[in-house]
């Protein structure tokens, strides 16, 4: 390993493996794509992850409430977002002060729950489930007002359920905004058996996409942004694509075909389908919810019973074809594209998407409950999807979510290049890193 000695800006910010046990046994070492050097060791059985040879994990936190979306600055600190207020608040910034890779301080602040945080152009952006903040940040990167916020957006339509608002901001001043569909497939009684579809679909004059709005401009509502997409149940995770310079989005897919359609659809049909689908999106992009649904098995879009599908009925090319798509009922709360050094070339420029698990695959056993890999190549998926991540359940076999132990939500890269999940069930944030 190249040795090369820097200033320390942050001891969280590096990690050094100096032998094959994890043990270090020399002087620090800079790890290429990182600012600092730190020693710190995995937890013994990598904290109960399972995870590819030469990876690596430890928890860096514990309890720390139901932390969903994380993003860590360029000194290696971590801010969480935290989906039910913890101890009144609902960030929380992270700190390692010894270098052992543990956090040992913490700061919180923002009265509002919430799910998206992001570090942009000298600004903490964090997001409530009807509006979005931004707090301006010091050289550091640390907040300098944690009691005044600006509110950039305000008004989000708010439902009982996919109320989450996600965000990520691209390279040109403009900020996305997931606004979920509070409806499982528009009905006019939600989740009806039978009932049938309502057209067209009034929730997607404000909800069922994702919004753009400008990054820097106050107190902005609906008829400052743009219906950026549409026909998307809800998105929890986003990301920009730097090398495509596109957003990709991972949609949650819509929920009970056989309980209230058993004539067209079995059990285990229900359990398996629709995909959990990836997108790559355009301005005006219509991925079709609540009319149709994206059918893995067959590869293609089919017509929603709602609307007069019957399981055999696909649709034209009205609307987009996802880049992948992946079984039913996983949902995606977390999507990373990689782009640090620490990881294998492999790994490079490709996704990461973490799985929550899911709940209504009964009477077929729950899956997800770990963080996937999908390799990319200029922009585009260039191979099959594999499990990266994997026993955050704990155990194998899962009947209902609550007998997960922990369940993976946000993804962030640190500055060396090692990735951070959050568990937004026991309040666990897990930072995975890798021996070179």
């Amino acid at each position: 390993m190249k040795k090369n000695m820097i200033r320390l800006g942050s001891l969280l910010t590096a990690i050094v493996f100096c032998s094959s046990s994890w043990a270090c046994t020399g002087d620090s070492t800079r790890h290429e794509g990182g600012d600092a050097a730190t020693a710190v060791t995995p937890d013994a059985n990598n904290a109960g992850l399972k995870l590819p040879a030469g990876f690596g994990a430890l928890k860096i936190i514990d309890n720390i409430g139901r932390p969903r979306h994380i993003v860590v600055n360029s000194k290696g600190e971590v801010y969480i977002k935290e989906f039910r207020l913890k101890d009144g608040k609902g960030i929380y910034l992270l700190r390692d002060t010894n270098g052992d890779g543990k956090v040992d301080t913490k700061v919180g602040f923002g009265n509002y729950n919430g799910t998206g945080i992001v570090i942009k152009n000298g600004y903490l952006y964090a997001s409530s489930d009807e509006e979005v903040f931004r707090y301006k940040l010091d050289a550091n990167e640390n907040v300098i007002d944690t009691a005044h916020p600006e509110k950039i957006i305000t008004g989000l339509k708010k439902g009982r359920q996919h109320e989450t608002k996600s965000i990520v901001l691209d390279d040109a001043g403009n900020i996305y905004v997931n606004i979920g569909a509070y409806s499982n497939s528009c009905q006019e009684v939600d989740r009806g058996k039978g009932s049938k579809g309502i057209m067209p679909c009034p929730i997607l004059d404000s909800a069922g996409g994702i919004w753009r709005f400008k990054a820097d401009k106050l107190n902005q509502t609906y008829g400052d942004g743009t219906r950026y997409a549409t026909g998307l149940r809800n998105v929890v995770g986003l990301d920009w694509n730097t090398q495509a310079n596109q957003l990709f989005v991972m949609q949650h897919g819509r929920d009970g075909l056989f309980q209230m359609f058993p004539e067209y659809y079995n059990e285990k049909q229900s359990a398996e389908l629709p995909a959990e689908c990836l997108y790559a999106l355009k301005e005006g992009d219509n991925a079709g919810w609540p009319y149709i649904y994206y059918d893995q098995q067959q590869k293609k879009k089919m017509l929603a019973p709602e609307y007069g599908g019957d399981g055999k009925k696909s649709v034209d090319d009205k609307y987009i074809d996802p880049v992948y798509a992946f079984p039913g009922h996983l949902a995606p709360n977390g999507l990373l594209f990689y782009t640090g050094n620490m990881f294998p070339e492999k790994y490079r420029n490709g996704a990461f998407i973490a799985f929550h698990g899911s709940w209504n695959r009964a009477p077929e056993p729950q899956k997800g409950f770990f963080v996937a890999f999908v390799p990319f190549k200029n922009g585009k998926p260039s191979g099959e999807w594999e499990i990266f991540a994997d026993n955050f359940a704990g155990k194998e076999d899962i009947a209902s979510p609550g007998q997960a132990e922990h369940r993976p939500c946000g993804l962030a890269q640190g500055p060396d290049g090692s990735l951070y999940v959050t568990d937004d069930t026991k309040g666990a944030v897990y930072r995975i890193v890798y021996k070179k």
